[in-house]
This record gives C-alpha cells, structure tokens and sequence, in this order.
C-alpha cells in the first residue's frame, strides 16, 4: 500500500513548482460543498484500509480513501459507532472526506462535532512532506492540537493520509417521540429540556411536528419518555437517516438555494416564508428554496445571534459559500494556509476565493 503513494510528494512538490494547483478527490460525495472545484483531480480513494482498531480503545485509524461505510460497519460489528452521525451524501463516501468536510449530523449537539474527536492525523502538505500531528491514543494527544485544523478544512492544508478518532459504544436502547407543537412551542421546548438531565441524542422540527430521539439505559429512556410525553415513531432509523442525508421531503426544496445557518439555540426565527427545519435543539436551521428569501438577510441575522450561514446547496454561489471571516481571522487563516501550502495549490479557492 506504501507503493500507492510513493508517487504523491513528488507530484506535489512538481505542482508546487509550477504553481499548477490540485484539487483532493476522495469519493466526490460532497463535490457540492464549499466555493469552487479547482485543479487538477489528485484521486485518493484508492489509499484505503482500516489501519488499526481495537474495540477496548476506542479509537480507530484508517487511511483516507477507506469507504466510510466500511469504517461504520466494522464499528458496528465492536458495538460502536462514530457519534458525530457523519453524512454520506452517496455511497462513494470516503473516511478521509469526513473529516475534510467536518461536517456531524443529528447526534452532534450530544455527542460533540468531527473536530472533537480527532486524535492524531498523518498528512503531505504543499512541499510534499509528510507530518504527524497527534496520536492513536488519548494520552498521546498533546500540546497544540494541529489534528483538529484538518477537521472541516475541505482539503486546503494537505492531502490527510489517515486519521484515528475517537468511537464511542452504540447506546443500550433507543426510542422516538414525536409531538405536534407549532415552532414556538418547539423551540420553548427545547430551552426547558436544556436545563434537564434528558438523554437526547436527536431532534428535529418541521411543518409542525417535533420528532426527539432518546439514548441510553431503558430505565432513563423510560423516566424521559414520562416527561416529554408524545408517540413513539415507527421505523425511527429511516427517518434519523433521511434527515442526515437529506433525503427528507424538505430538502428536495432546494432549488433556489439550500442554506445551513449555526446559531445560539434560543435565536428568533427570522422573517421567512415557509417553514425551516430545526435540528439540533434550535442551534441549527435549515431553510431551503421555499424559505431561504435573502441570503445576505439571512447571514446577517445569524452573526446577530452569534453564529453564521452557509449556502449549502446552490448553483449560484457570487455571496461566497462560507460566510465571510473578520479580518483579523481571516489572516490567522491565511498564515495557517501559507504554513501547510505555500504555493496555495490545494483545493486552490474551495473555501474562500482568496485562499
């Protein structure tokens, strides 16, 4: 396997040279994400395999062209699972661009984001060179974490080689309520579950119902299931899976734009048309085509409320994909950029035009 990649820092360091910028493809999932697709296809799905697992540590090592599905289904053969609920968005998903495109699904509220997970990662930056940030194991995670500047970078720093996170045990039980509230109601719910011992992993609101999913010991599911009352909902898992792929009726809305904005739990909903969709106890909204109206409104309405839009989805892309950064944080990026890839040739302007 190390004969695959023999030829890789060579071709960086050849493009570098020739400031001929490259652009990381893993499974090409989530080719819709971010600015622009830039360069030349530098493929890495064929770098795969799972590295190292060992279900009494927790933590399993594979290389980035590893599918995901197969990272998952070993997990799940230990009894774990990754806790982030990574999306797929394809079958061609692959380990590596997880962790680039950092992105967490239904359980990422309760159980923490891709960037909190990380624990060690071996990459090539833009001189070809090969570094190791972190370790496989806890105690080995020290100093400046340089492991979680990898999580969500979209492929701007280097090519990740492989990458060991953090797994955590599938809960005990599971159960799914659904309750009928109108968005306020939802959204007073959400604050007054906040402040109770609840084993949430999930909730979703849309179009008037509000779909919770509980996880952990029956004894704690059953108490939580007193208090928050509502119906269980049958075939739980399709629907889980549906929101985190976006294979929800809301999301097939998408035509005018698909946006995502990250916003403090109790933020006002902003003066839309249509209904969002509300994830992770009001701290994420969705709107789609039907809603979205102005995307500049909508980002400014998110940095009121301390967060921050992003086109998800959406052909037009002249506001920026990403919300833009203050400046004096947009130059810690630029310098962390110069740092990994000084000839800017990976995935050369995906995040923002002026990387």
């Amino acid at each position: 396997m190390n004969d695959l990649i023999a030829a890789w820092p060579e071709r960086i360091r050849a493009a570098a040279a020739m400031q001929t910028p490259l652009r990381i493809v893993g499974g090409g999932s989530k080719d819709f994400y971010g600015q622009e697709l830039c360069g030349e296809r530098f493929e890495a799905a064929s770098y795969r395999g799972i590295v190292d697992y060992d279900p009494t540590e927790l933590v399993i090592t594979a290389r980035c062209g590893t599918p995901l599905a197969e990272v998952e289904r070993t997990l799940s053969e230990g009894r774990q699972m990754l806790a982030f609920e990574p999306p797929h968005f394809g079958p061609h998903a692959t380990f590596g661009g997880c962790i680039a495109a950092g992105l967490s699904g239904p359980r990422r509220p309760y159980a923490g984001a891709v960037r909190d997970v990380v624990l060690g990662v071996l990459l090539l930056d833009g001189r070809g060179d090969e570094l190791s940030f972190g370790g496989r194991v806890m105690k080995n995670v020290a100093g400046f974490d340089i492991s979680r500047l990898v999580a969500g970078s979209l492929g701007t720093l280097g090519v990740l080689l492989e990458a060991s996170i953090k797994c955590l045990p599938l809960p005990k039980a599971e159960l799914t309520l659904v309750l009928e509230l109108n968005e306020t109601e939802a959204m007073r719910r959400f604050e007054e579950w906040s402040g109770l011992p609840l084993p949430l992993s999930a909730s979703c609101w849309h179009a008037n119902r509000l779909i919770v999913r509980l996880s952990g010991a029956s004894s704690a599911i059953d108490e939580a299931k007193r208090r928050i009352g509502g119906e269980e909902l049958h075939d739980a898992k399709t629907f889980w899976t549906g929101v985190r792929e976006q294979q929800h009726p809301f999301f097939r809305q998408n035509a005018a734009g698909l946006w995502r904005c990250s916003v403090r739990p109790t933020a006002p909903s902003p003066d839309v048309d249509g209904d969002p969709l509300i994830e992770w106890s009001g701290a994420l909204r969705w709107f789609n085509g039907a809603c979205a109206g102005n995307g500049s409104g909508l980002r400014d309405w998110a940095q009121r409320h301390g967060g921050h839009a992003t086109l998800f989805r959406g052909s037009d892309k002249t506001l920026g994909a990403f919300q833009a950064l203050p400046p004096a944080i947009a130059a810690l990026h630029q310098r962390i950029k110069a740092t990994f890839d000084p000839a800017g040739i990976f995935n050369r302007h995906r995040m923002y035009p002026q990387f």
